[in-house]
Order: C-alpha cells, then sequence, then structure tokens
C-alpha cells in the first residue's frame, strides 16, 4: 500500500484544525454549556485511557495472547465498578485539599515534598515508554502508507502539532485544578472517533472479508480453528496480573488521574461512569478479534513485525487506511495532551518549585504559566526523543506493559492512603524504592540497552522460571513493594502530620482539627503576611477569591474564619502551585500562636458531618439523626442559649438569643467573647469569670432600648475526650420588671391616696381658719400693706386647698380632675406671678431670675395649675443651681402653640433617673428636702392641658445645667385636634 505524503499530511493536519474548531465553538458558546457538562461527555472524555495501545496494541496483543488483550479493558472496568469505594474517596481529597496529581495526593497523605519528587520521577520514567509508544504508533503507521524513509521526522511534526494542542487546550490557566471545558469536548470527539473507526473496521472485517456472523462461525469451526489452537493463552495467574496492572492505571496513569480526579463535572457523573465507561470499552474491545481473523482469512502473515497495523491489510481502500490513520491518531494525540498537561504539572510542583521557590515574584502567575507551557512542550520532546532513540527498537507490548508495570509500583501507596492510616511515609519511600529498582533492573533497563527482560528469581519462586519477564518482574516488584512498605511501617513511628493527614484521607474520614489561633488579625492582616511570599498583587487577589469564595469580611477577626480561610488559602495555593510548596509558605507566613490547650474545631466537624450525612448508613445514620434532633432542639430553644469552649471561643448562639440580641449566629460563631459586639462581651465575660452561676434582671440597652436580662451559667468539665466550657442561659425578664414597676407604682398611688386623705383631713381645718383670720384682717384695718397681705394670704390658702385636691384626685384616678376651668392668660404675668411667690420663700435670695416671655403671648389655661407648674419648675432650677446662679424663663411661638422653658446652670440630673424623673417619690435632692412628687403633678397638668414636657440635662447649647421645656396649645381647640411634638420623657 502506498498513499500520498502530502495527502497523509494534510489528512493528519486537517483532523487537528478539526479539533481547533471544536475547540473554538464551546470557548464561544455555540455549544450549550449543559451538553458539555452531561455525564456522557464526561464518559466519552474518559475514553482516553484507550490510547495507541487499543487501536493497534490490542491486537498485537491478541495475536500472542488471545483473549488475554481483553485484561486491558477489563481491568479498568473493574476499577470503575469499584467507583464508591475507591474513586469516590480520592475524588473528595482532590476536591476538597486541592490536589492536582497523584504526586500531591501522596505530599498531603504522607507529609514530605520528597514524596512528591519521587513519585514524579518514578511517574516520568513510567511514562516515557507509554508516550513512546503513541510516538511509535504514527511513526509506524506514516511509513507504512507513504513508505516515507525519514517516519521519525514526520513523527516529530505531529508531536508538535500536538504540543500546540496541548497549550491550547489545557495552559491557560495557573491553577491546575480550573477544569477545562474546551479539553472535555476536545478529548470526547477524540473517542468518538476512535470508536467509530473501531467499528467500522469490525463492521468490514465481518461483511467485507466474512459474509457476515455465519460465514464467521465457519471458517471459525474450519480452518480458523487450527490458526486459534496455535495461539498461546495466558494462564490464570498472568491474567489476574495483568488485571492488576490496568486496574492500577485506570487511575494511576497521570492522564487518567487528572482526567478521573480534576475534570470531572460531579459526583453522579463519576458515579455513573461505573457503566457508562464498561459498555464504551466494550465497544473498542470487540472490533479486536474480528480484524484479526479477517487479516488471518486473507493469508496474512500474523507474526511479521507489522502485526500491530494488520488494520490497515482489511482493505485496498485508500478511505479504510485513512480510517485506520485517523483512530491512531485520535488515541495518540488525546493520550500525549493529557499526559503532557499532567506530568508537567508534577514536574513544576515537584521538582522546579522545590529547587527554585517563587519568592516574592511580582510576575508569579506569569511566570508560573509560562514554566508549565515550556514543562508541556519539553515532556512531548522527551517522548519523541525516547521512541526514536530506545522505543523504535522494541515492539508495542514490551513499551506498554514496561510502563504498566512501573506505574502499578505506586498501587501499594495509593491504598495506604485510602485504607491504611499506620502507613508512614519511611515505609512508603522504602517499598517504593525497592519495588521501582527490581522494575528498573528488570524491565527498563533492558529496554535502554535493548536485552529482554532481566529477571532475578529470589528462592522459593523457581515456579515462576519460564514465564513471560513483564509477569515474573510485575509479582516479584510489588511484592517486595507491599512487604517491605508494610515491615518498615510497622517498626518505625508515624508523625502527627501523617496521622492527622491519614484521618482525612481515610474514606471514614472524621477529621478533628484544632481550634489554634492564626498569628494574623483578620483579612487584610493575612494579605499583609503573604505578601513577604508571593508578592502585593499575587496576595491580595489570592486571599480576596478566598474571602469571596468563604463569603467573610476582610475585617472579620474570628480564629475561627481565620482558620478556614488559611485553609482555604493553602487549598488554593495547592492548586497553584502543589501541595507542598504551598504548605511552606502557609506554615511560614500564616503561623498558629503557640496554644497547648487547643481543643478540636467542633465547626468543622460540625460542617463535615453535616457534609458528609448523606452517605452515612446503618447506625452511623442513626446517631446522626440523634446530634441533629439535640442541635436542633437547643437551636429553637425559646430561650437564649449560647456556649464557650474553654479558651472562651463561642461555639453555639441559638435562634432566640440571635432574636434578642439582633445578631446572627453565623456572624459571630468562632467569635472569642471579648470580640462580640457592645453590650454581650462584657455582659457574657463577667458572667463567664463569675463565681455565681446566676444573675438577675441585669438592665442592658439593646437597639436603642431597656431590656432586663436573667443569666444563667453551667460550668462543663473536661473529661477524657469529651470537651469543657461553659453554657449560659439568657433570660428576658423585661415584660415582668415592667409589671413589677406597674405594681409599685400602683402601690405608691394607694399609699398617696391614703397619705392625700389625712392630709386633706388634718390640713383642711387650720387652712379653712386661716383664711376666715384673713378676710377678718381686712375688714379690721384700713392699712393698704395689711390688705395685700390679707388677699396673699387668702390666695396661698386657696392654692393649698388646691394642691391637696389634685393631690388626692392624682391619687385615686392616676390624673388630675378634668373639666377645670380654663380662661384666656397671659405667660409673662403668670411667669411674673410664680417668681413672686419664689421670691417669699428665705431660701435662694441670691438666685437671679429672668423673665424673658413676651408680654403678648397669651394661651388657654388654668392660671392656677400653670403657676402651679411654673412654680414646681422654677422652684426645682433654683435649688439645683449655685449661690450666684441664674434661672432663665424663655418663652415662643412655634408650631400652633407656645413653648416655655426653663433653664438653670446648676449640676444637673444624672443619667440613671433622668428617665423616671415623672414616677411618684423620684427625686435628686436629699432626704427631707423633696417629696418627689413635685413633677409627677407637673407632668399630669401639662397633660390636661394637652402639652408635652420634655428634659435636656445638659442643653445642647451648653455644657451643664438643665432645660425642661414645655409645649402648650394656644387653644385647648389646637391641643385636642392637632399633633403636638413627640417629646421624649
Amino acid at each position: 500500500m502506498s498513499t500520498s505524503l502530502a495527502g497523509l499530511l494534510a489528512l493528519g493536519i486537517g483532523y487537528l484544525v478539526l479539533l481547533m474548531c471544536c475547540a473554538q465553538a464551546v470557548e464561544r458558546g455555540w455549544i450549550p454549556t449543559r451538553l458539555i457538562h452531561h455525564p456522557a461527555v464526561y464518559t466519552l472524555a474518559l475514553g482516553v485511557y484507550a490510547s495507541a495501545w487499543a487501536i493497534y496494541g490490542s491486537v498485537e496483543f491478541a495475536a500472542s495472547a488471545g483473549y488475554g488483550y481483553l485484561a486491558y479493558y477489563l481491568g479498568v472496568a473493574g476499577a470503575f465498578l469499584l467507583g464508591p469505594v475507591m474513586l469516590m474517596p480520592i475524588q473528595r481529597m482532590t476536591r476538597t485539599y486541592q490536589l492536582a496529581s497523584l504526586a500531591d495526593l501522596f505530599v498531603f497523605r504522607f507529609r514530605s515534598r520528597w514524596v512528591g519528587t519521587l513519585i514524579t520521577l518514578v511517574t516520568l520514567l513510567a511514562v516515557l515508554p507509554l508516550l513512546a509508544l503513541q510516538i511509535q504508533t504514527l511513526g509506524e503507521a506514516v511509513h507504512l502508507l507513504t513508505q516515507a524513509a525519514s517516519p521519525s521526522l514526520l513523527a516529530l511534526l505531529f508531536c508538535l502539532l500536538i504540543a500546540g494542542l496541548a497549550l491550547a487546550f489545557g495552559a491557560r490557566h495557573t491553577h491546575q485544578q480550573a477544569r477545562h471545558d474546551t479539553l472535555i469536548a476536545v478529548i470526547a470527539v477524540e473517542s468518538l472517533v476512535k470508536l467509530a473507526a473501531m467499528l467500522t473496521l469490525g463492521g468490514i472485517a465481518l461483511y467485507g472479508i466474512f459474509n457476515g456472523p455465519a460465514d464467521l462461525q465457519a471458517w471459525l469451526d474450519g480452518p480458523g480453528l487450527a490458526m486459534q489452537a496455535r495461539t498461546d493463552q495466558l494462564d490464570s495467574g498472568q491474567w489476574r496480573t495483568l488485571l492488576l496492572l490496568f486496574f492500577a492505571a485506570a487511575f494511576l496513569m497521570p492522564h487518567m488521574f487528572h482526567m478521573v480526579f480534576i475534570e470531572t463535572p460531579s459526583r453522579r457523573a463519576l458515579l455513573q461512569t461505573s457503566w457508562s465507561l464498561p459498555l464504551y470499552l466494550l465497544l473498542m474491545a470487540l472490533p479486536i478479534p474480528l480484524i484479526l481473523w479477517g487479516t488471518q482469512r486473507l493469508g496474512i502473515d500474523t507474526t511479521t513485525s507489522g502485526i500491530a497495523y494488520l488494520a490497515f491489510a482489511l482493505s485496498e481502500s485508500p478511505w479504510v487506511d485513512s480510517l485506520v490513520f485517523l483512530a491512531g491518531l485520535a488515541a495518540a494525540s488525546g493520550t500525549m495532551i493529557l499526559i503532557a498537561l499532567s506530568l508537567a504539572g508534577m514536574i513544576l510542583n515537584h521538582v522546579v518549585l522545590i529547587a527554585h521557590p517563587p519568592d516574592n515574584r511580582p510576575d508569579l502567575y506569569r511566570w508560573l504559566l509560562w514554566l508549565r507551557r515550556a514543562l508541556i512542550l519539553a515532556v512531548i520532546l522527551s517522548g519523541w526523543l525516547f521512541y526514536r532513540t530506545i522505543g523504535i527498537k522494541h515492539d508495542l507490548a514490551t513499551l506498554g506493559l514496561a510502563a504498566f508495570v512501573g506505574m502499578a509500583q505506586c498501587l501499594p501507596g495509593m491504598l495506604a492512603v485510602l485504607y491504611w492510616p499506620g502507613a508512614n511515609r519511611k515505609g512508603m519511600v522504602s517499598g517504593l524504592a525497592v519495588g521501582c529498582a527490581i522494575w528498573l533492573l528488570g524491565l527498563w533497563l533492558p529496554l535502554l540497552a535493548g536485552y529482554p527482560a532481566l529477571v532475578i528469581l529470589p528462592p522459593g519462586l523457581e515456579s515462576l522460571e519460564g514465564t513471560p519477564g513483564w509477569y515474573a518482574i510485575a509479582l516479584i516488584s510489588l511484592s517486595s513493594n507491599i512487604l517491605v512498605f508494610i515491615l518498615v511501617s510497622l517498626i518505625t513511628p508515624t508523625s502527627e502530620g501523617e496521622r492527622a493527614a491519614a484521618e482525612a484521607c481515610s474514606v471514614e474520614a472524621v477529621v478533628h482539627p484544632k481550634r489554634h489561633t492564626l498569628a494574623a488579625k483578620n483579612g487584610e492582616d493575612v494579605k499583609r503576611h503573604l505578601a513577604q511570599a508571593l508578592g502585593a498583587d499575587v496576595a491580595e487577589r489570592e486571599v480576596t477569591n478566598a474571602l469571596e469564595a468563604l463569603n467573610l469580611s476582610p475585617l472579620d477577626g474570628r480564629p475561627y474564619a481565620l482558620r478556614r480561610l488559611r485553609d482555604r488559602l493553602q487549598a488554593n495555593l495547592s492548586g497553584l502551585m502543589g501541595p507542598a510548596v504551598a504548605r511552606d509558605i502557609v506554615d511560614r507566613f500564616l503561623p498558629y500562636q503557640q496554644d497547648y490547650h487547643a481543643t478540636s474545631d467542633i465547626h468543622f466537624v460540625e460542617s463535615r458531618l453535616e457534609a458528609y450525612r448523606t452517605r452515612l448508613t446503618g447506625l452511623a445514620r442513626e446517631l446522626d439523626g440523634l446530634r441533629r434532633y439535640h442541635r436542633r432542639t437547643l437551636a429553637q430553644l425559646p430561650i437564649g442559649l449560647c456556649a464557650f469552649g474553654e479558651d472562651r471561643e463561642l461555639l453555639m448562639w441559638n435562634d432566640a438569643l440571635a432574636r434578642l440580641s439582633d445578631i446572627e449566629g453565623s456572624s459571630v460563631i468562632g467569635a472569642r467573647c471579648e470580640s462580640l459586639p457592645s453590650p454581650w462581651a462584657d455582659l457574657l465575660g463577667r458572667m463567664i469569670d463569675s463565681a455565681h452561676p446566676h444573675l438577675y434582671k441585669r438592665a442592658i440597652n439593646l437597639t436603642g432600648e431597656l431590656r432586663y436580662l436573667s443569666l444563667h451559667k453551667a460550668m462543663l468539665a473536661a473529661e477524657g475526650d469529651d470537651r469543657g466550657g461553659t453554657v449560659i442561659l439568657v433570660e428576658d425578664h423585661s415584660e415582668m420588671k415592667w409589671l413589677e414597676d406597674e405594681l409599685v407604682h400602683a402601690e405608691r398611688l394607694a399609699s398617696i391616696g391614703r397619705l392625700a386623705a389625712g392630709v386633706a383631713h388634718e390640713i383642711g381645718n387650720p387652712i379653712t381658719g386661716i383664711s376666715s383670720l384673713a378676710q377678718n384682717l381686712r375688714y379690721d384695718t384700713d392699712d393698704p400693706g395689711l390688705h395685700e397681705t390679707a388677699d396673699q394670704i387668702q390666695q396661698l390658702t386657696e392654692r393649698v386647698s388646691s394642691i391637696v385636691s389634685s393631690l388626692v384626685g392624682f391619687a385615686h384616678s392616676g390624673r388630675h380632675p378634668q373639666g377645670s376651668h380654663t380662661t384666656r392668660v397671659n405667660l409673662h404675668q403668670l411667669c411674673e406671678e410664680a417668681l413672686h411667690l419664689i421670691r417669699l420663700a428665705r431660701s435662694g435670695q441670691d438666685i437671679v431670675y429672668s423673665n424673658r416671655c413676651p408680654p403678648e403671648l397669651e394661651i388657654d389655661g388654668n392660671a392656677q395649675r400653670l403657676v402651679q407648674v411654673l412654680v414646681n419648675l422654677i422652684g426645682n432650677a433654683r435649688d439645683a443651681s449655685q449661690p450666684g446662679g441664674q434661672v432663665e424663663i424663655d418663652a415662643w411661638s412655634c408650631e400652633e402653640g407656645v413653648r416655655v422653658c426653663v433653664t438653670d446652670d446648676g449640676h444637673g440630673i444624672d443619667a440613671s433617673i433622668r428617665d423616671h424623673l415623672f414616677e411618684p417619690f423620684t427625686t435628686t435632692k436629699a432626704p427631707g428636702q423633696g417629696t418627689g412628687l413635685g413633677l409627677p403633678l407637673v407632668y399630669n397638668i401639662i397633660r390636661e392641658h394637652h402639652g408635652h414636657i420634655q428634659i435636656d440635662s445638659p442643653p445642647p447649647d451648653r455644657t451643664h445645667g438643665t432645660r425642661i421645656t414645655v409645649w402648650l396649645p394656644r387653644t385647648q381647640q389646637d391641643g385636642e385636634d392637632s399633633d403636638a411634638p413627640d417629646f421624649d420623657r
């Protein structure tokens, strides 16, 4: 067969251009996102496992091992059938901790950067033969079709084109954990091409060479029977070993690890692959024997070196040859792209960055991106060099088995990551070193030297003599690996970091991180610390992204919030530059404070249990249900409840307390007691420190309202593994306190009533006598001065009678008698009369009184009762003033009424009693100097006149003194119909 070289190059380049067009369609949104994220597309993308081995190598293996070629497909199917117990835990870890490769996972579990370097080197050595296999298929296919003299140069051309695709599809982001929708779509298209090509070739063999299934069966029962009898069959041991090798390759090979755990769209999609991927691989495997039998029917010698390319012999049609070439190109390009992407990331994180850490680089993102691009190109070119110097001397089966046996050396470590918390890095490294040494000496070095596999059988394994080299090397290396791993892990200690990581990695992971406190105070402080390592711009971007993802404020200083921020930053940096470098940066620049008494982080445990509860079964599910019931009971308790750890960190803030305080629990959970909003920090802090378990009816100003709270404390002592702390109940007794105050007030009023009745009885007769004497005095003399004195005595006796009458009425009804006689009165004259009465007293003679009321201001009111108001207010101002002080009376028109202000320059009124001045028996005067009844009477007289009263101490325009402002309507009609100013009492 011979095809034009130019035509073949045009075909290959055209196919790669088609992939680029497909990528552009995805990038521009021409293909719906829901289609790209469909589980079927992800299943097709996982078809990248079917590399050039599936197209060409399987035919070669079927010719030499019969149905043993199925192990390549059945091993992967077995791995995905075990997805819920094997793949899902790994996916959880990679998603939670931003682990982008197998080396990242091992570094996270075994807490050593050198473990990642070792895994990277082992993976590189194992993958080189597999890369060479892909490139060799391209080179040999080009040679078979065009008889080109230098197929290796043509293979190099295709390698460069594939490297360009890898850079275009997967090297646009610095974070390796970023999902590449374009890459997924392109790999899915290539899988469809491979499947369509293989099914078409199978159809050509079945209906083009044979005349259908009946003819095929007749040939198999006749001439084909002898041919099949000459084919060597694998024994059961080799079958099981191949299944194990391909089982491990399903998730250990770098390209499969990347596709299974990094590019998966959802947990549901990965679970669906447990049946959809085996179905795809079954369809890929079905045409293999048909192709082999078809070439045997044509009489082609299947023992020649071109056996891997028997598919080209099915037909003389150039279209069939082109189809076979495209299938091989699709298989090789997809595998090479993903291997280059994943291996470049591993080398960057665990070799380059370990040797040259990124210390405060201002262009960190750009630097990392160009390093990844250079490494992608280097990986593909190293594969071509391996093919050109070594791989070209070996068949596909030899190259493939050497790669799979080498990668399987990581299987014991992976199983330990999932199922053996007691494993440590010393055991893992020792076992891996022994197993890899046997593999390198037995299979890899013979590739370099060009001689068969070197097998040295230890005593007791003589039964392996005469078996294929790959089989003996695989058994010996894996057995030695596991044995050394177990023994060294058992006899060497495991560090605390490894034990913590083991808990995080175990299938039933229940992590108990400690409630340590960061040295950084808040998100802004975290930025300043990280800027020392990453540079200001990178630190700003990383911290901002983490804060937005966690929905936290940059000024949030809660220890729990900062721990979450630190963990998220470490995970994000792990996706950027690997877990080893990320952990070093975070530990160095975001350290925890030394706290040897830190307890488990209950917030983290709660969140993990909430996320994990849908997967709990049996007794664990029942216990979690009980936990949730008790948690809900405490959260919905109608009494406020909060709980603090031994380190005074807030652990719980229930719904009732959130309503009472108007503070959401999510905003304060994890905060220290002393950082809670006022007044809770002081109130709860004193309650924790107090030796008394109860605090009754504490007056607290909440949201501008005075509330009375009772607190009850229970101390929880730490016993063994049980956590200690403090639980505080907060009861709102405000309504009870107000009710008690009303009862006390009613009792006071009753007392006033009894007092007033006695006063009226005892004072009435003397007052009547004094009034009679005053009247008689007016008739007994003609002296004007005595007449004036008699009139004043008469007025004062009438005032005393009015006061006693008002006191009796107030005591009986809480208000003064309604319907008092009102007339048009002049405020200036009322003030003068009140001042005249004030001046009759012997006290306050040195006080200066200023009546500034305009002479024209008049209102409707009871003159006697308004004089009583002014006498009380001016008298209080006089008593509060210092000798030589000044009392000012002002009045002016406003708001359909008048304002009257009495201002003094005294010491003012204490804030603690300001709101109680209008309650009976409340006074600021010394015992024996005041009853506390004056202002309550004033208040009720003002209310009778439909007015309002306000106290300012000190006034807004002064630094000391008191101003009492009274608003009165001009007429009683105004007071009843209009809205008066709403003064604060």
